[in-house]
């Protein structure tokens, strides 16, 4: 399957730059006191309980399954004590919390030997070590179904999202693990292979083999992996690919030569508000507190927002909170609670130091290498939906964006359809929220166009 890499330009799309990138540094977390496993992290999930408060388990003991698709267990991160079942409105079940223990004992899976192994065998030891629920499926963007044979299976192996993750140092060590992974994926893909989009000039994967890579350069989105599919090899009706993120290729790849499950997370900390923006290791559903310490104020004396996950895509979450299971990074960002004066910093100041999208303020005369330390303050309340063509500007799919945001809002299945739903996923949306006109919430939309949708193709 190894062929020549195929080499794409993102022409549309735009880097945000923010002061307080991730270093290259790597340093090891504190051992969290809690891990959670949050089943909202994981869109299309109905969780059925397989453990009480007080019940001991070890890593990798399941914690509940997926109602819907049995074998798919979700397992614990670390040793320890259920210490609490959190439930939201209806008794949903929100995250189960585990008190860790001073160092994991693992439940011992036995390691698996992927040459020999067929498609079942291997299947079903990532479902009974809990590792399937790393893999999400498009259409839909949910987590994907072992019973389907997907036509392919797509990782990107590089993040574009503003403070995020650096591969090299997300996978310094881990690449025999993320070869292994790429081996199982190749038998679990069938004849459609497994595609690795990489970021041209990054040398990272030069040794990996098994998979067909393809070069991307341009800037944020060409890191999403709906983009990657989009300009590769288009989703069509009735066809189901899956993907996974490169961290958890290496992590699948450490825990099929183990046998033990292995839920390592290299998070990048970054933002204005971040003392020390580096990279950090942990695992799943540790405490945020564990992992980067939050200041009091902000430095222009604001609350500070903690986001798990990137600033365009992530969830707002306390220092108290855990980190979601998608998510490698971990952003401190200005609150912006304070209403500007409309001469000096609002809209009728010159914005020298505000990043815009559009030629608003007269910040695009300053290089673009320029570092901007940003808030999370609107500018202005929900307007009118009007067609601007802002969002085609940052929006690299051959899918007319507004036509389909409206199309969902009016609950129209067939020009969902064909306006190309298939393809998309809330992230891809990200860029259009951030330069909304409008200040539209996109990526809740489309969220909820996609659920619609399978709720009606049951």
């Amino acid at each position: 399957l190894q062929g020549m890499s195929q080499k794409i330009k993102i022409r549309k799309g735009v880097d945000i730059k923010l002061v307080g990138v991730p270093s290259d540094s790597i340093s090891v977390a504190k051992r969290s006191n809690t891990y959670a496993v949050q089943p909202p992290n994981y869109v299309g999930l109905t969780p059925k309980l397989k453990v009480k408060e007080g019940d001991s388990v070890k890593a990798g003991t399941s914690l509940f399954f997926d109602k819907k698709m049995e074998s798919v267990q979700y397992a614990s991160p670390v040793s320890g004590t259920v210490k609490s079942i959190v439930r939201g409105a209806k008794r949903r079940i929100m995250a189960v919390v585990i008190e860790a223990d001073s160092a994991d004992t693992y439940v011992e899976f036995g390691s698996l030997e992927i040459s020999n192994a067929s498609k079942d065998d291997l299947l079903n030891k990532i479902l009974e070590g809990g590792m399937f629920t790393c893999f999400r499926q498009r259409p839909f963007d949910v987590v994907a179904n072992p019973s389907d044979a997907p036509r392919s299976i797509h990782i990107s192996g590089f993040d574009s999202s503003p403070l995020s993750s650096n591969n090299a140092v997300a996978l310094d060590g881990r690449m025999d693990g993320f070869q292994n992974g790429i081996n199982a994926l190749g038998i679990l893909a069938g004849d459609g292979g497994v595609h690795l989009g990489v970021r041209a000039g990054d040398d990272t994967y030069s040794s990996v083999s098994g998979c067909t890579i393809t070069e991307f350069s341009g800037p944020h989105p060409a890191g999403n992996v709906g983009v990657q599919i989009h300009h590769t090899n288009p989703i069509n009706k009735g066809e189901v690919v899956w993907t996974i993120e490169y961290q958890d290729v290496a992590n699948l790849g450490a825990f099929l030569s183990s046998g033990k499950y292995n839920p390592t997370k290299i998070v990048a900390v970054g933002g204005s508000e971040c003392s020390e923006p580096g990279h950090v290791k942990t695992i799943y559903g540790a405490e945020i507190s564990s992992i980067v310490s939050v200041p009091e104020k902000a430095s222009n004396g604001d609350e500070v927002r903690i986001i798990s996950g990137s600033p365009l895509t992530g969830d707002k979450v306390e220092a108290s909170n855990h980190i979601g299971a998608f998510h490698s990074a971990v952003a401190l960002i200005p609150e912006g609670n304070e209403s500007r004066f409309l001469l000096t910093s609002g809209w009728l100041g010159f914005g020298l130091d505000r990043f815009s999208l559009s030629k608003t303020y007269f910040s695009w005369l300053r290089p673009k290498s320029k570092e901007y330390a940003m808030d999370t303050n609107l500018g202005g309340e929900e307007r009118a939906f009007v067609v601007t063509g802002e969002y085609e500007k940052v929006f690299p799919f051959d899918i007319y964006p507004v036509h389909l945001l409206k199309s969902i809002l009016v609950n129209d299945i067939d020009s969902m359809e064909k306006l190309g739903i298939y393809e998309v996923s809330p992230e891809d949306f990200a860029l259009c929220e951030y330069g909304c006109t409008s200040k539209i919430p996109v990526q809740q939309i489309v969220r909820e166009g996609l659920d619609t949708l399978r709720t009606e193709l049951g």
